[in-house]
């Protein structure tokens, strides 16, 4: 019998306090600069202290709202160490901060650990010329080109640096914080080896951004792998956890609510990107599109510079989930341009 969707905890904490979802189990929320203006971090008692999961993006004002923490609900207690699930820097921007200040081991998956710390040493990549033509390519005009790669890639460079060594975490671990014991999941789409746990004798599931109750994750194309299928990396992942999951289980998300009814909310994913698919198709059996040229095919709203950096992103991923499945064919016109045809 499946579980029906709701909020236990309907109310979200301010920033600078905290949310117990279960025994030992705090909530808070750091501010985002974004349309999206919150990420969640949870914290998990752990003996004298607590264990961080995710530190939030490297701006002044996620430091406020960890001050606010420490000297409110935190105070007098530790933290022992900073599990960061994923490596976009709303989750791990803060890392190199916290872990200065606290003398935090960090636990990452290490293709995570590994490409959040790309971006802290090389920032300038952002700005190469295979971005940009990436981005031509698929027909992005320059004028959005630019501001994509400058106030849209200022999201990208909202860190405080990442430690030289990290401690590796795989999918099958099993990590013990205080009396729990959470098996470790890792899922990619969102992003390659994104980190979720998952606490069996209490049905707490800790999904990171892999699933959002009311939407869906980035799931998104990058120049550095212009071929690749994160969308049907993404939507396997979701099938697996479907298995691995129970319906009743309290999902902590990395935005918005806790939510029980897990199952429902994975089909409603699934078919939400297969919708977007059959958009896609239609409006290129019209008549073949770019990437560019499919956005406001899905997204009818104004976007600014971060948001049309996603869209197009997730769109080429959508083309690139058609063609390898037959549905669409790609291929360059006389301007260069790559444009999809339906089949």
């Amino acid at each position: 019998m499946s579980v029906p969707f709701a909020y236990p905890h309907p109310t979200p904490p301010a920033f600078g306090g905290t949310v117990e979802v279960a025994p030992g189990l705090l909530w808070a929320r750091l501010p985002l600069p974004y349309r999206l203006d919150h990420v969640n971090v949870y914290l998990i008692e752990d003996g004298d202290g607590w264990a961080v999961v995710d530190a939030g993006i490297g701006t002044q004002a996620t430091m406020e709202a960890w001050e606010k923490l420490l000297a409110g609900p935190l105070a007098g207690r530790r933290l022992t160490r900073l599990i960061v699930t994923h490596m976009h820097p709303d989750h791990v921007g803060a890392a190199g901060w916290l872990i200065d200040r606290f003398g935090l081991p960090l636990d990452m998956t290490e293709t995570e650990y590994l490409q959040a710390l790309l971006l802290t040493i090389d920032p300038a990549s952002l700005g190469r010329e295979f971005y940009r033509r990436f981005y031509a390519d698929n027909g992005l005009g320059r004028e959005v080109t630019d501001a994509v790669m400058t106030l849209g890639h200022d999201y990208l460079r909202r860190l405080t640096g990442l430690p030289q060594d990290f401690r590796r975490v795989i999918a099958g671990d099993r990590l013990i914080i205080g009396g729990r014991s959470f098996d470790v999941l890792t899922g990619g789409g969102h992003s390659s080896e994104q980190m979720m746990l998952y606490c069996a004798s209490e049905k707490l599931f800790l999904a990171a951004d892999q699933v959002l109750p009311r939407i869906s994750p980035n799931v998104s194309v990058y120049p550095r792998d212009p071929m690749g299928d994160p969308l049907g990396i993404y939507l396997r992942s979701l099938r697996s956890l479907k298995a691995a999951i129970p319906d009743d289980a309290l999902v902590l998300p990395g935005h918005d609510l806790p939510f029980t009814g897990l199952h429902g909310r994975l089909d409603d994913m699934i078919a939400h990107h297969e919708e977007r698919c059959q958009e896609i198709v239609a409006a290129c059996r019209e008549t073949p599109r770019s990437a560019s040229e499919l956005v406001p095919v899905v997204f009818h709203r104004p976007l600014d510079a971060h948001q049309t950096g996603f869209a197009f992103s997730e769109i080429l991923a959508h083309v690139n989930y058609l063609m390898r499945r037959g549905r669409l064919t790609v291929q360059a016109g006389p301007d260069g341009i790559r444009r999809a045809a339906a089949l």
